[in-house]
C-alpha cells in the first residue's frame, strides 16, 4: 500500500520538537520548568492511560458521563487526536495485531508502529463501526472533530499565565516526551521484553516503558488479558495507573474497576509445568 504524507501533521510534530530543543537551548533549564513539565506530563498521560485506553478503548471501569468527559479533555489535550479516533484505532490493532488491517503493526518497522503511521493519510479518520457504545455522545463526537480546541487553550493559558517559558516546558517539553513515551508501546513494547504469555502476537513486558507510561509497558499482560484495568498483574509490576483508579474508586468517581481473575493469570504457569512434564515424559 502506497500512503500519502500528511504534511500538516508532520510539519506540527517536527515543530513541536524544535520548540523543545530550541527554547530550552535558549531559555536553558530551571526548576520551576521541569516541574511544569512533570506535572503536565503526568496528569495528561494518566489521562492517556486510564481514559482513553483502559475506559474509552477496552471499557475496564466505568464512570460518570461528567468525568469521562473530563479524562477526555485532558487526554486531548496531549495533542494525540480525538479519543474516539484514537480508541477505534486501538481496537483496530487489538483485533488485528501485528497483520496487515493493524495501524501500527510492528511488522511493518519499527519507525511505522512508533510514529511514521499517524504522520501519512491512511488512518485519519475515527473508525466509527469500531466503537458504537460511544459514536451516539454528542460532546465526545464534537471533542472528535475539534481535537485542537483542548491543545489550543492549554497553550493559551500557559502563556497568559507564565509566558513563553511555560509553553516551552508545559507544552513542547512535556507532551515531546509524553508522545515517545506513549508511541514506544507500540514500537518498544512489541520488541523489547519479556514475554509471560504466549499470545497470537510479539508483544512484550517492558519495566521502563511501564514505568514511562504509567503501566502501560506491561505490554504482554495486556494483550493476553486487555479486558483488565490493571496492566501490572502482580505486586511487583509497577501500574501507576491503576494506583490513581484505585483512589478515584473510593471517592466514587471511578466504579466496577475490571482485573484479570487470578485462574486466568496464573495461566503461564500452568503452561510451564504442562511443559516441564512433557520434557522429562
Amino acid at each position: 500500500m502506497q500512503h500519502r504524507i500528511a504534511w500538516r501533521a508532520t510539519f506540527l510534530f517536527a515543530a513541536v520538537h524544535v520548540g523543545a530543543v530550541v527554547g530550552v537551548a535558549i531559555l536553558g533549564v530551571s526548576r520551576s520548568g521541569i516541574a511544569l513539565a512533570a506535572g503536565l506530563y503526568a496528569l495528561r498521560m494518566f489521562a492517556l492511560t486510564a481514559g482513553v485506553h483502559r475506559y474509552f478503548a477496552h471499557r475496564t471501569f466505568k464512570t460518570t458521563r461528567a468525568f469521562q468527559f473530563v479524562l477526555a479533555v485532558v487526554a486531548t489535550a496531549s495533542a494525540q487526536l480525538g479519543v474516539l479516533w484514537w480508541a477505534s484505532q486501538h481496537r483496530l490493532h487489538h483485533r488485528h495485531t501485528e497483520q496487515e488491517a493493524d495501524p501500527h503493526s510492528r511488522a511493518k518497522g519499527f519507525w511505522w508502529a512508533h510514529a511514521g503511521w499517524f504522520l501519512v493519510h491512511t488512518h485519519d479518520e475515527t473508525e466509527w463501526q469500531q466503537i458504537p457504545d460511544f459514536a451516539d455522545n454528542p460532546e465526545l463526537r464534537w471533542l472528535d472533530r475539534n481535537y485542537f480546541v483542548p491543545v489550543l487553550a492549554l497553550i493559551g493559558a500557559l502563556f497568559v499565565f507564565g509566558g513563553l517559558p511555560a509553553v516551552v516546558w508545559g507544552f513542547c517539553v512535556s507532551t515531546v516526551f509524553l508522545w515517545h513515551a506513549m508511541f514506544s508501546l507500540n514500537s518498544v513494547g512489541h520488541s523489547i521484553g519479556q514475554r509471560r504469555y504466549d499470545t497470537r502476537d510479539h508483544s512484550r513486558n517492558n519495566l521502563i516503558v511501564a514505568l514511562a507510561t504509567f503501566g502501560e509497558g506491561w505490554h504482554n499482560n495486556h494483550h493476553f488479558y486487555p479486558g483488565s484495568a490493571r496492566n501490572g498483574f502482580y505486586w511487583w509490576e509497577i501500574d501507576l495507573s491503576y494506583y490513581v483508579l484505585r483512589g478515584l474508586a473510593v471517592l466514587g468517581l471511578v466504579w466496577d474497576l475490571r482485573v484479570v481473575p487470578e485462574h486466568v493469570r496464573e495461566r503461564h504457569a500452568e503452561d510451564e509445568l504442562e511443559s516441564a512434564a512433557i520434557s522429562r515424559a
